[in-house]
This record gives structure tokens, C-alpha cells and sequence, in this order.
């Protein structure tokens, strides 16, 4: 390591009389003190001198403060002592041209770095010598060289000041603590004054009189007080005074510091005393900085505001007010996510004012700038018209004052309204000491925010300033006054007629919902949709591998919708993580992709209507030729056919937004690609699926009053067995139909959010709800895993219920043959078990009335499409042998089956 040399140049060393003393330049930010002076006794024959001034540090300088005390050790004789020690804030550091000087090893690198600090300390000189003797003799000692072993500094004083410091005493002051209140008396510098704790008269608190320039008093030492103010509500016993204030405000921080969450009850009593503060006390810069810095905290707290934003925003703009103590022209107060900045103006000569804030939420305080156009990465801009001067105070001695606010914590904006929510931060201006309301000016105030969301469709924004008297004094938005000028992905500007808190409103009516329920219902859904994946997987691998039960067409229909079903589970668990890639031809495929599926699973739970509606109402008459291959055509092709329009008339509808719940509620992650258009949305999405829900309702009744007909008419078998049967069916055709997405179109107002978990559970289970009804309770498919996949005594033995079709033929039929159906026999996937189909029964007929006085001896006068459900004897003369024993049949004549669910 390199050797520490301290050098002092002696050109730079000046001696001032007290009274030609100028402050130091240096920072504020007192970085270190050291206190050498505690026990100190004084005799007539000594002096105090005070030095301060800039010391440059050349070299590696880790601790400067034990560097100079160190150096000052070395150079001062045993007749001098060093009392304090101040280190003052680093004003600059950096690679810096080394120096040259004669006593500099020529060795010594190039460059190095450069340490510069501010520097104060007090010397106890015993001498007879005069006053001017002494300081050049410090002056001379101060030249003196100093190299350590380790480190190589170069210690340089510019524009030093010595000074001689007169003995005095600390005045009797009184000082408000947590530990209680403390009086002390007149005590002299470099003594300290002890007092009895409040809490405990055993024990003591000290505090020392700081020598110095002047000779103030430092801070307390309280250790061994216990608390007297223990909580917030105990500040409900002190009185705050003008001469207390300062001492309230860091009783407050240090409370915040040991409860960060506030109740109701402690935020109203902190606001209570800031307010006795504010309205009794000259605002002073550190006395209004600690002021906005609670207030600041308590914004960033997760304390619940709403009840107190008036409050809060009067005690802010008090500060402002009050800042009448400062004699300067401006001032700003800056905390994090908070500003206020107070401008006194000419009121003559007033043009115009502007005010704006450059803040991101990772740096730590906003910036300000005064009449300084927009610029990118401006949050919040106000300009002030000419206007405004007639509203400037006009009683005689008043001077005008303008106050701006910026407030980048729209949590404290919060109000009633579930539709908008606020999308910019929050910029107010104010005039103090006005000669009445500013409103209806001549040219209005502009405003230009920023959104907090971006808004690359142009969903509707509103233009809205904060009016205190709403929601019963609580405070709200309001439009009045204010109008939109113009808007853009990222900015709005608006232009109002008069003063106050200004932002600027989004629309999210259908995507507002509190972040909690938010969660859970994005994990119901995901977890929903991976479980209805597996088991959609298993229906279409059941019903594709097993060919004697997907000989029907509800089968197939069943094995289309399936197939929508798995690749709308699919795409929608993959989306977040196909998004998070961010390219944005990838969202746009991926989000084409998924809406595809989505209106492909849609359009077979209607063709699933209709081919019920063909089974049910239309049991006559009716040809229709390649029946499966004219639905396949319409279940794959009209989704098609949709997402192609969408891709060529606007294919910048799909994209990914952070915050798009377009598809609520299943987008509810942090990046989803979906459609992002809201004409888009509502026209290929909406409309589609509440047409398909209202025709498949429709058949739906349809159904229930034939069941219900044919319970009144035909009241056979167990009640309760015909019951729970009925309400399997009815379970049944209703997630087949996809009955239960009609529950997102009622999910508005206080039930939204129990409707949502409703509707995100429902849905998302689909998919298993599609196996439990159409293989786990069907007896063919159950048969047909026991034949194919079970071993031992579990295992059934392969048969064919359809290999008897010769015998049946042969049996002797009561009536002629008759041509068959067009749509060939079935069983509905809904259905315990599915009906026969034969070889004759895949030919395309057409369906004839047939003659019904060939009907059975035991004819029944029944409706042409009387249904019922009961066992069958094994060899009827009406029904096939080969038919199931317990199926839907049409018995008012002899003709093909068209079973329904």
C-alpha cells in the first residue's frame, strides 16, 4: 500500500477578524463530529480559537475524520488541544491531475483521486501570548508536513478562517421529548447540564453546551429515560406551542418509525397535531421539510386514506402558505412522491408561470422545473395564463404568492367510483392570500399528465379536478370546469377554468377488481384449466381409441368440442409465458391463436343445439346429407373465417397489455396477448358468444319442458330415481352447452366478485366436467375400459351388443320395412348409454310419416314425439334386439331413432 502524506499550502491560509468571518462553503450534510472536550477545565491564561474550512484529500482516504485527527495530533504542541471535530459532507471526488509540488514523490502516479470536504474544529490554546500571535502561530503549524506508513494524503486548506471564540453559556431552554419534557438551565459551553427522567426521578438525562460559533446546545442523552410518550394516542397529551413544534415533529417520526401501519384512530391524531403545527408555527425550511416528510410516509404507508385526503391536502398546502417566514424568492420542499414549491411574483408584470415534475418511481424525490417547456419524461405539467393576476391579493403590502403541489401517490385520490379509476399522478395550484375563488378565468389553466397506464386503444379518459365537498365532505372528482383538450397514448392535456388538484380519470368498467380476489381467481383458473386439460385429453383419447362408441354423432360432436376445449386450456396456460418474450409478432399469433380456439369451442356447443334441435323438434321430414362433415365444416371454419377478418382489417387488435382484462376473468396476469380492441373484443367476442349462449339457452327450455311433459304424462319407476337422473341429464346438457359462461354477463355491482369465483370455477372446470358426464358415468364407455384396459377379475370379456343385428333381422316384425332416417340412430353423449346403429342405419334416407295402423296391438295414443325412458323387454316387437335396454324411444311408430341428451 502507498504512504499518507498531509500537506498544508500556506498561500491559502488566511487570519480574519470575527467580524470579517464568511460562512463556509461547504454541504450542510454533517457526515461526522467528534466530541474531545467533555471534561475540559479552563484557566484565565486560556483562549479558544475556531478553524474551519475545505480540505483536499489526494489519495485513498477511507476515514477522513481519523485522518485529521490524527494530523492535527501530530502537528499541535502539548500547550494546544483539540476540543472538536467536524467532518462536513463531501463536496467533491474524483480522478484529479496530481499536484507537483517540490515535496511530492516524483514517483507518484499521475492521477489520482481527489477527496474534497468541509472542515470545523475548535482548538484550547494556554498561552500569554496575544490573540494575533496565536492564530499566525496556528497558521504556521497548520504548513506542517505529515506522512503516514500506510496511505500518502495530501491535506489542503483553501479559504480557512480562524477565529477567536469568546466563553459563554447555552440560554435556558425547554425541550419536548418522547422521555418527557426537559428544562435546562443557563449552563456554560463545554459543561453539561443533568436533569431527573420525568418517567423514573431515579434516573438521569445529560445534555452538553456546545462550544462553538455560536455556542448552541447538543443534542440529549435520554438513554436511561424510559418513554412517557410510548404511543401514537399518547400525543394527545402534549400541547403543542410555537417554541415546542420542532420538538412534536421528531416526537412523530420517531413514533411513525415503531408503527408503520396506522390505524384510523392514530392517522387522525398524527394529522391533528401536524395541523396545531402548522397553524401556530412560522413554517421554516426544516421545520416544512419534516412536516412533508411525514406526510410523505404516511402516503407510502398501507394506511387506509380515504376518509382523510381533505385533511392531507390542507395540511400541505398550509406549508406551502406559511413559507411567508422564508425571505426567498422561491422555495421548494421535496420528499418522495411529494412537492411543494412556493414562487412570490410580481403582480404587475405577471405573464405567465409554469411548473413541472420529473419523477420515476425508483428515484428517490421529484425534480422541479419553473417555466421550462415539456420536455420527455415530464409526469406532470401546469401552465399558468396572464389572467390569473387579477386574482392576485390586492390590499396594499400583499405579496402574491404562488403554490404548486405535486403529489405522485394516487392512493391518496382514492374514492367511490368502481368504473374509473385515476391514471396520472396528481398536480394542484393555488394562489395564497387570494382576493376570492379562482375560477371562471379568462384563459384557461392548461394541463398536461402523464398516464400511469398506457392507453394505446383510446379508451375514454376524463379530464377531472379534486372537489372537497363530495361523497359528504370526503372529497371526489369532478369534471365540471375542466374539459379534454387533447389525448395520447401517454399524455392527456386538459384545460380548466379555474384552480385546484388536477387529474385525469381512465375508464376500466370491465376490468376493476382489488388485487387480492385478483390472485385467487387467476389461480383457480390456471389450476382449472390444467386439470380440465388432462382429463379433455383423456375423453379424446378414450372416444378416438374406442370405435364402438364413436359410431353416433353426438360422439363425434363430443370429440370436436373436446378437442376446442383442450386447445383453448392449452394456449391459455402457455400465453403469460409466450408473452413474457416480448416479441410482438409471437402475442399476435399466440393471441389469434387463442381467440381461434375460444370461438371454435363456442360454435361446437351450438352445432351440440342444433343437432339436439334436429333430434327433438325436427324428428320429420328432415334429409340432411354429410350431417358430420356439414358441422365439421361450420365447428372449424366459421372461427376461421372470423380471426382472418380481425388479422386483415385490424391486426393491431391483438397485443399484450400489463394491465389488459379484456377476457376477465380469465386474463389476470401481469402480460397476456388477447385482443386488445374494445369494438373487436365486443363484436368477435362478445356478440359471438352471447348469440351461441341464447340459442343453446333456447334449446335448452326446450328440453326441460319435454322432460318435464313426459314426467306428468307417463309417471313410471321411482320418483327419486327419475329425479336424480333428471338432474344428472339436465348437469349434463348444461356444461355441454356451455350455460354456465352466462354467468360473466350478470357479474356487475355488489355480487360481481362472488359471481366471478362462480363463473372462474365453473368454466375453467369444463373440461371435467365434459369426462365426469360423457365417460366416467357412461356405462358403454365404462364397459369399454374394463374390456381394453383392466386386468384380472376387474377385466370383461370382449362382446359386441351390435354383433346380433342378423338374429334381430330375422326376428318376424308386425309391420312393413320403412324407409329409414337420414340422420342415422344414436345415442346423445348425454345419455346413459348409446342406442343402436347398424349397417342399414349408415345409409342417407329420408324420413317418411309412417303408417301408424301398423302400430302394435297395444297401440297408445300418443304425441308424435312422446318420449319416455324405461326398460324394455329383451325381444320387443317394436325395437330392434340389439337395442339397449334402458334408452330414449320414440313409440308412436316404427321408424330409426333420433335419441337426445
Amino acid at each position: 500500500m502507498e504512504k499518507t502524506q498531509l500537506l498544508a499550502n500556506s498561500k491559502s491560509i488566511q487570519v480574519n477578524a470575527v467580524e470579517d468571518f464568511p460562512p463556509a462553503t461547504v454541504s450542510p450534510l454533517i457526515t461526522s463530529t467528534v466530541n474531545l472536550s467533555a471534561t475540559t477545565d479552563f484557566t484565565p491564561s486560556d483562549i479558544l480559537f475556531e478553524v474551519n474550512g475545505n480540505v483536499t484529500f489526494t489519495g485513498s482516504c477511507d476515514d477522513p475524520g481519523l485522518s485529521v485527527i490524527t494530523w492535527l495530533d501530530y502537528i499541535l504542541p502539548p500547550e494546544m488541544s483539540l476540543l472538536t471535530l467536524k467532518i462536513i459532507g463531501k463536496t467533491y471526488r474524483g480522478p484529479h491531475p496530481t499536484p507537483q509540488p517540490d515535496r511530492v514523490d516524483s514517483n507518484q502516479p499521475s492521477v489520482v483521486n481527489i477527496s474534497r470536504y468541509g472542515c470545523l474544529f475548535q482548538l484550547l490554546v494556554t498561552t500569554t501570548s496575544s490573540q494575533e500571535e496565536t492564530k499566525t502561530k496556528i497558521r504556521n503549524l497548520l504548513e506542517a508536513d505529515y506522512t503516514d506508513k500506510v496511505i500518502t494524503i495530501l491535506l489542503h486548506f483553501k479559504d480557512i478562517n480562524i477565529r477567536h471564540i469568546a466563553l459563554g453559556n447555552c440560554n435556558k431552554t425547554r425541550h419536548q421529548t418522547r422521555q418527557g419534557l426537559f428544562e435546562w438551565p443557563i449552563t456554560t459551553a463545554l459543561q453539561t447540564a443533568k436533569q431527573p427522567c420525568q418517567g423514573d426521578r431515579n434516573k438521569t438525562a445529560s445534555r452538553q453546551c456546545q462550544l462553538g460559533y455560536p455556542i448552541i446546545w447538543m443534542l440529549p442523552d435520554l438513554k436511561q429515560c424510559p418513554f412517557v410518550v410510548e404511543t401514537i394516542p399518547d400525543l394527545d397529551k402534549i400541547e403543542v406551542t410555537p417554541e415546542n413544534a420542532m420538538d412534536v415533529v421528531e416526537m412523530i417520526e420517531s413514533l411513525l418509525k415503531d408503527d408503520p401501519d396506522l390505524n384510523c384512530t392514530e392517522l387522525g391524531t398524527i394529522l391533528n397535531k401536524l395541523e396545531e403545527i402548522v397553524f401556530i408555527s412560522c413554517m421554516t425550511p426544516p421545520l416544512g421539510k419534516a412536516i412533508i416528510d411525514i406526510i410523505s410516509y404516511i402516503l407510502e404507508s398501507k394506511s387506509h386514506l380515504q376518509p382523510v385526503t381533505n385533511q392531507i391536502l390542507n395540511i400541505t398546502e398550509m406549508v406551502g402558505d406559511k413559507m411567508s417566514c422564508v425571505d426567498q424568492t422561491n422555495y421548494t420542499l421535496i420528499a418522495y412522491g411529494l412537492a411543494i414549491t412556493a414562487v412570490n411574483v410580481d403582480p404587475v408584470n405577471f405573464q405567465s408561470l409554469t411548473f413541472g415534475v420529473l419523477f420515476a418511481s425508483e428515484s428517490l424525490n421529484p425534480e422541479i422545473y419553473l417555466n421550462k417547456d415539456p420536455f420527455q419524461g415530464t409526469v406532470a405539467f401546469i401552465s399558468l395564463p396572464s389572467a390569473l393576476k387579477y386574482s392576485f391579493p390586492q390590499h396594499s403590502g400583499a405579496q402574491p404568492r404562488i403554490q404548486f403541489q405535486f403529489y405522485g401517490v394516487p392512493t391518496l385520490f382514492m374514492n367511490n367510483q368502481t368504473e374509473k379509476i385515476l391514471n396520472t399522478f396528481v398536480v394542484s395550484a393555488s394562489v395564497t392570500n387570494a382576493s376570492g375563488p379562482i375560477k371562471d378565468l379568462e384563459k384557461d389553466v392548461e394541463v398536461t399528465l402523464h398516464h400511469l397506464q398506457s392507453n394505446p386503444l383510446g379508451k375514454e379518459v376524463q379530464c377531472v379536478y379534486w372537489d372537497f365537498n363530495q361523497n359528504e365532505g370526503k372529497g371526489g372528482w369532478n369534471r365540471n370546469g375542466c374539459r379534454l383538450h387533447n389525448t395520447s397514448v401517454d399524455y392527456t392535456t386538459c384545460l380548466c377554468d379555474h384552480l385546484t388538484h388536477f387529474g385525469v380519470l381512465l375508464d376500466i368498467s370491465r376490468t376493476q377488481i382489488d388485487k387480492q380476489n385478483e390472485g385467487i381467481l387467476t389461480l383457480i383458473t390456471y389450476l382449472g384449466c390444467g386439470v380440465s386439460s388432462v382429463f379433455l385429453g383423456v375423453t379424446v383419447l378414450t372416444y378416438t381409441a374406442f370405435e364402438k362408441i364413436r359410431r353416433d354423432y353426438p360422439s363425434k360432436i363430443l370429440i370436436n368440442l373436446s378437442l376446442a376445449l383442450l386447445g383453448l386450456n392449452m394456449v391459455f396456460l402457455v400465453n403469460s409465458w409466450l408473452s413474457s418474450v416480448g416479441s410482438y409478432g409471437l402475442c399476435v399469433a399466440v393471441a389469434s391463436v387463442l381467440h381461434y380456439f375460444l370461438l371454435a369451442s363456442f360454435t361446437w356447443m351450438g352445432l351440440e343445439a342444433v343437432h339436439m334441435y334436429f333430434a327433438l323438434i325436427k324428428v320429420f321430414n328432415v334429409y340432411v346429407p354429410s350431417y358430420i362433415l356439414k358441422f365439421c365444416t361450420l365447428g372449424w371454419g366459421i372461427p376461421l373465417v372470423i380471426c382472418c377478418l380481425v388479422l386483415v382489417l385490424k391486426r393491431e387488435s391483438y397485443g399484450s397489455s400489463l394491465n389488459s382484462r379484456s377476457m376477465e376473468p380469465l386474463v389476470n396476469s401481469e402480460a397476456f396477448c388477447w385482443i386488445q380492441d374494445e369494438v373487436a373484443f365486443y363484436v368477435s367476442v362478445g356478440g359471438y358468444i352471447l348469440l351461441v349462449l341464447l340459442f343453446n339457452t333456447a334449446i335448452f327450455v326446450v328440453v326441460l319442458v319435454q322432460i318435464r311433459h313426459m314426467r306428468v304424462n307417463h309417471p313410471v319407476g321411482n320418483q327419486s330415481s327419475l329425479l336424480l337422473q333428471d338432474l344428472k341429464r339436465v348437469s349434463s346438457l348444461t356444461f355441454l352447452l356451455g350455460l354456465t359462461w352466462t354467468v360473466a354477463f350478470f357479474a356487475w355491482g355488489p355480487v360481481k366478485v362472488p359471481l366471478l369465483y362462480v363463473f372462474c370455477i365453473l368454466n375453467s372446470l369444463q373440461g371435467f366436467f365434459v369426462f365426469l358426464f360423457h365417460c366416467l358415468m357412461k356405462e358403454n364407455v365404462r364397459k369399454q375400459w374394463r374390456i381394453h384396459l383392466c386386468f384380472g377379475r376387474f377385466r370383461l370379456q370382449d362382446y359386441s351388443e351390435w354383433s346380433q343385428t342378423a338374429t334381430a333381422a330375422a326376428k318376424p316384425r308386425l309391420y312393413p320395412p320403412v324407409r329409414m332416417p337420414s340422420v342415422r340412430s344414436i345415442k346423445s353423449s348425454s345419455t346413459d348409454s348409446t342406442s343402436a346403429s347398424s349397417n342399414s342405419s349408415q345409409r342417407q334416407v329420408s324420413i317418411r310419416r309412417p303408417n301408424l295402423d301398423l302400430v302394435c296391438k297395444k297401440s297408445l295414443a300418443l304425441p308424435r314425439v312422446q318420449l319416455y325412458s324405461t326398460p324394455l323387454p329383451e325381444k320387443s316387437a317394436l325395437v330392434p334386439e340389439e337395442a339397449n335396454t334402458e334408452t330414449w324411444q320414440y313409440r308412436s311408430h316404427p321408424r330409426q331413432r333420433l335419441p337426445i341428451p
